[in-house]
């Protein structure tokens, strides 16, 4: 049985520049065809525009508000909701609050940098 606490877990950077902590993927469990990582995005911070040509993602806010755009679709998001973005789609999140926005992010097949590709400069 894997188990992992948040506290055991090292945060890192990702390609589009949000900090995450992984909690399960292939890197440190049994899991193979998904991750789960705690995502955290400080106040007046975002992400960098960006799509993943093979993985889809769901975002399930925990913590702060949010505007998720994705492609030409633009949301404001807020604890209790699950954003669902396809492979391919555009999306960029902007903490819009006043603490740190945090989230979970489910990425299938797992996150991986060489499949993000950003799209601004």
């Amino acid at each position: 049985m894997d188990v992992i606490n948040l506290s055991e877990t090292t945060p890192f950077t990702t390609k589009d520049g949000s900090e995450i902590r992984e909690l399960l993927a292939s890197r440190n469990s049994a899991i193979r065809n998904q991750s789960l990582a705690e995502a955290r995005i400080p106040r007046g911070g975002s992400t960098q525009e960006h799509y993943h040509p093979r993985t889809e993602e769901i975002y399930y806010i925990l913590t702060g508000t949010a505007r998720m755009r994705i492609e030409t679709e633009i949301r404001e998001v807020g604890p209790g909701d699950a954003i669902a973005i396809p492979p391919g789609q555009k999306h960029k999140i902007w903490n819009i609050g006043t603490e740190i926005l945090v989230f979970l992010c489910c990425c299938a097949p797992e996150y991986e940098h060489n499949d993000t590709i950003i799209t601004e400069v």
